[in-house]
């Protein structure tokens, strides 16, 4: 075990000396907005009465990667599948690089492999809740619809 910050954590993920899956990579990027302690403890007390969201990805399979489709984006379906009883799975041939160039209202995380992730975020978080900080760990740039 070994005690890391959020940043520092990314940058272990990044260069492969860590793995941790694609929630988690979530987590800490939203980590990232807090310098410290103290700050994030005075946003969760300050936030802890609005209430909290029911989440449940929903992956997308794309000719080159994948995508965890989460509440708010304009792929996420009405309906989706929180008990797994349903099997559902979205698949598309397109790439992930035409389906970001295409998309435009955004919450997903983008999988190119098991150690190339990317959280692409551009609604306004429910609940007071603040958004994580849009972390890539690859080169790819689809900033231009965000």
């Amino acid at each position: 075990f070994q005690w890391s910050s959020p940043p520092e954590a990314i940058e272990r993920f990044k260069s492969q000396e860590i793995w941790f899956p694609p929630p988690q990579f979530y987590e800490f990027c939203r980590l990232c907005n807090f310098p410290s302690l103290g700050e994030l403890q005075k946003f969760s007390s300050e936030r802890a009465l609005e209430g909290c969201e029911r989440w449940m990805p929903v992956m997308l399979s794309a000719a080159d990667g994948f995508i965890q489709l989460l509440p708010g984006d304009e792929l996420y379906p009405e309906d989706p599948d929180y008990t797994g009883e349903k099997k559902i799975i979205m698949s598309t041939d397109k790439k992930v690089e035409d389906l970001m160039k295409e998309g435009g209202i955004f919450h997903r995380i983008v999988i190119k492999n098991i150690n190339n992730l990317a959280v692409y975020v551009n609604i306004q978080a429910k609940y007071k809740h603040i958004n994580p900080l849009m972390l890539k760990c690859d080169n790819s740039d689809y900033n231009s619809r965000l």
